[in-house]
């Protein structure tokens, strides 16, 4: 960050009084800007045996399956984010679920959770972030070609919970260098 948002100003970085952490904060009418993660959320839409995946028509990850989802706005709960996600880029419809997977992915200042969520119907289509959409039963995912880390480990817990016949909460830490911290 280089200027205010308020009046405009060159921001400095420094640790605020009452702090531990520096942050940017402009000289010139003491404002000081917090930055925090970001939330990236999602689900895991199913329909009987099977989940659904897009392909991404964006980058980073360009032509890479993944599962449906992304920032979440303000104003809205998780939940609604990984529905409105699912709706986005999958054209799908879902009941939301439990919240299943949580992964902290310091180094990129994120936090992905994905909800379990039930597909009420199979009318989904790629919207304007995704190549195609498809079903997939487990030994049929693309493992090779998924986007990304944080959906890999969410998939492995899902096909391990599901052979378990239960599902519980998952929590991970991705590394710098996409190894587990």
């Amino acid at each position: 960050m280089k200027f205010c948002s308020v009046c405009g100003a060159t921001v400095e970085l420094a640790i605020p009084a009452g702090d531990s952490l520096p942050r940017h904060v402009c000289p010139q009418c003491g404002t000081i800007h917090y930055q925090n993660p970001k939330l990236v959320v999602g689900c895991i839409a199913e329909w009987r045996d099977r989940i659904l995946l897009c392909r991404r028509s964006i980058e980073p990850r360009y032509g890479l399956w993944t599962l449906p989802a992304g920032f979440m706005e303000n104003g809205e709960s998780t939940a609604q984010a990984a529905i409105r996600e699912t709706l986005e880029e999958a054209c799908a419809r879902v009941e939301i679920g439990p919240l299943f997977s949580l992964v902290n992915v310091p180094h990129i200042n994120q936090v992905h959770l994905f909800y379990r969520a039930r597909l009420l119907d199979t009318g989904f289509a790629a919207g304007l972030e995704t190549l195609e959409t498809r079903l997939f039963a487990e030994d049929c995912v693309p493992w090779q070609t998924l986007a990304f880390q944080t959906v890999a480990l969410c998939l492995h817990a899902y096909f391990a919970d599901r052979r378990r016949g239960r599902f519980g909460l998952h929590e991970d830490c991705i590394g710098r260098r996409g190894e587990q911290a």
